[in-house]
């Protein structure tokens, strides 16, 4: 049986790792950061700390010949990036990195009637809850599957989300639909017991070995799709959108919407416009008033 043969580290990836989590950067971005720079460094054939200038202009010319999408391509020199400007202090070789548009594609959607057939498509109570919860309170599926016993404030109606994207907390609303199915749940979720573990810092959904993944909560969502009959390209993130876009139709504020998402930049809640489709629908176009007749106050024509 064969075990995979970690590279090994330099001194110079080495001082990046300790750059990056100096500066608070999550486990999955600096595996990230690392990948990308070991992809320059292969092209390069020697150490990123003796490129030049001409080396980085002739590196993303190399990614875009490769045909690297352009989302990939910003990403790989992000990495890059922080190595010039944060741990080698190359300011020269951060001037000639270059970023590409990527295309502003819409987000998908669900109606609320596919919604509802998806959640009732559920084999088990487990499966409903965490879709309910992704749907309901808009949450990413990362954080469904890390919430615990204590997240749950039943008294203030309300769920905790704590240190999700960007190490930040927020608060979502917790309605008595959802609280009622999570009740359901709890027996079934009683069977396993957590031993040397709080009451409160239980997991919801626990896995093997602490939470359920965000690979098994993905798979429980196709196999409800599937059995639901939804055949449009959707996946867990769906949900969280589609809680963002029914809430905008029903008339709630985008401020409200960005912070029970969790968007630090206000543009990414008002993509959201884009996709409303009830709230476009219902809007008069200008040319509905094209035929109306002229306001008119006291028999005279406003001007």
């Amino acid at each position: 049986m064969s075990s995979k043969v970690k590279q090994p580290i330099s001194p110079l990836q080495a001082r990046m790792i300790e750059d990056m989590t100096a500066r608070g950067l999550q486990a999955k971005t600096q595996t990230g950061h690392i990948r990308s720079c070991r992809r320059f460094a292969k092209w390069l054939g020697r150490s990123p700390d003796m490129a030049s200038p001409e080396d980085v202009r002739l590196f993303q010319l190399h990614l875009s010949a490769s045909g690297t999408s352009n989302p990939t391509r910003n990403m790989v020199m992000t990495g890059v990036k922080f190595l010039f400007r944060t741990t080698l202090r190359r300011h020269d070789l951060v001037a000639e990195i270059f970023y590409v548009g990527e295309p502003q594609k819409l987000p998908p959607v669900m109606s609320r009637e596919e919604i509802a057939t998806l959640l009732g498509a559920a084999k088990t109570l487990k499966a409903k809850a965490m879709l309910s919860l992704a749907y309901g309170c808009g949450l990413r599926a990362g954080e469904v599957c890390r919430l615990t016993v204590g997240d749950i404030d039943s008294g203030q109606g309300i769920i905790r989300i704590i240190q999700s994207k960007g190490r930040k907390d927020r608060h979502v609303m917790l309605s008595h639909g959802l609280l009622d199915l999570l009740r359901q749940y709890w027996p079934e979720r009683s069977k396993r017991r957590d031993t040397g573990v709080r009451p409160e810092a239980r997991y919801l959904f626990p896995g093997r070995a602490g939470p359920m993944t965000t690979r098994q909560f993905n798979r429980l969502f196709h196999e409800a799709r599937q059995d639901a009959g939804i055949t449009k390209p959707v996946n867990v993130r769906t949900l969280r959108h589609s809680f963002a876009t029914h809430l905008l139709e029903a008339g709630v504020d985008a401020r409200v919407i960005q912070a029970l998402l969790g968007h630090a930049n206000p543009l990414s809640t008002a993509r959201y416009t884009r996709v409303a489709t009830g709230l476009i629908a219902g809007l008069s176009s200008p040319i509905d008033l094209l035929d109306a007749p002229p306001d008119r106050e006291g028999g005279e024509t406003k001007t």
